[in-house]
């Protein structure tokens, strides 16, 4: 992967290569991030850009043959850790899914690769037997490059088991670098933290993702802008609301408000019944929902409560993140509802996607919600959205 292909975060390309030029290569590097921003994108970038034959002050040629190894994943002198599932699995009983994987889509989510493996609900972990791995694969000169890198994704689930490897991070071969890429830097053991130089990641912003994804997909202004919204930094999000259809979420959602609000039972009923089947009695602008389309349906919601929340505070003063017929809607509810209600929305709309997410049965989860929220909403007596 080139660097040119990673959305964003230039200042830390040019200070990786820097680094690089000036002699200045951490042994042990820890990028830090939040899911989708690109850390392992980025990593991988790095990598290639080190064991380029012919890179200049910009980024790899892409063209030499150690880039074509590296670009397919497959140079002897770079190697991959990463969760697996079983008690004495490592990471290259699974190379094969793993190059697919993160050949289709570096931005992956941890859900997604164990889903890859047919986790089902077993939790994914790097094992004694992996770290033990890891060890024996670094324990050899390179072969080909003038450094041997290992990509560990994931360190947090290494959990105590990371003490294995704290001597080979602090006191590496000549010529080994270590680049971890993490998610949640809180569960990894802080003996190896502190042997590793910190490189945090922002945020992707709205304008990076929307500009990234015209050029990519030739998409309109309008829905690139959009979906950079609603995944809100988080490219892996952005690229699953790419893949769905004109799902029409801002007329689903004011309608469900309304129904919610007015409290009739069967108007709710024809409304799970609609947003589940795509059959509406009233209503066109219903799809057929899978799981995923559901969460995403919550996903939608947070964001619009968030925004909603912004304006609540700001007023006029904030630039909402809403498409006009979105910003008309929320006008409408900030006169609906109040700071303690949105905070409950926003409480039960997490809870409702944490119960879908782990295969609730749809109906049940939103005729309870569509209740709930008939309740929050008659906190306080006001006009209809």
């Amino acid at each position: 992967m080139l660097f040119k292909e990673v959305i964003g975060h230039s200042k830390i390309k040019t200070k990786l290569i820097d680094s690089f030029h000036t002699g200045r290569t951490a042994h042990a590097q820890l990028f830090l991030g939040k899911q989708g921003n690109g850390a392992l994108a980025l990593a991988l970038a790095y990598a290639q850009y080190l064991l380029c034959e012919k890179h200049d002050e910009h980024d790899a040629c892409g063209l030499c043959n150690s880039c074509l190894k590296t670009s397919k994943l497959i140079h002897p002198d770079l190697h991959f850790s990463y969760p697996t599932i079983g008690p004495k699995k490592i990471s290259t009983d699974f190379i094969k899914e793993w190059r697919v994987s993160v050949l289709n889509n570096p931005y992956m989510s941890i859900d997604q690769w164990l889903e890859e493996l047919n986790a089902e609900n077993k939790q994914g972990n790097i094992t004694k037997d992996e770290c033990v791995s890891i060890v024996q694969r670094l324990s050899y000169k390179a072969i080909e490059g003038r450094f041997k890198i290992m990509i560990l994704w994931l360190p947090e689930f290494l959990g105590k088991e990371g003490n294995r490897l704290l001597k080979l991070i602090e006191e590496p071969r000549p010529n080994t670098i270590f680049l971890l890429i993490s998610e949640q830097p809180d569960k990894i053991l802080n003996t190896i933290v502190s042997r590793c130089q910190l490189i945090k990641l922002p945020k992707l912003g709205d304008k990076q993702m929307s500009d990234f994804l015209i050029k990519q997909y030739n998409i309109p202004v309008p829905r690139a802008q959009k979906i950079s919204y609603l995944a809100n930094g988080n490219y892996n999000k952005g690229q699953l609301l790419l893949n769905e259809h004109d799902n029409n979420y801002s007329n689903i959602f004011a309608y469900w408000m309304n129904v919610c609000y007015e409290g009739k039972p069967k108007d709710m009923v024809q409304w799970v019944d609609g947003f589940i089947s795509g059959k509406h009695p009233e209503k066109d602008f219903f799809i057929k929902t899978g799981r995923k389309d559901q969460i995403l349906f919550f996903e939608y919601a947070l964001y619009f409560l968030k925004e909603l929340l912004c304006m609540y505070f700001l007023g006029d003063k904030m630039e909402a993140r809403l498409q006009k017929t979105e910003s008309s809607t929320a006008k409408k509810m900030v006169k609906i509802i109040d700071i303690d209600g949105l905070n409950l929305l926003v409480r039960l709309f997490d809870e409702a996607s944490y119960h879908i997410e782990r295969n609730g049965n749809p109906r049940i989860v939103f005729m309870d919600i569509s209740i709930k929220v008939h309740h929050i909403l008659k906190m306080k007596k006001i006009a209809k959205v």
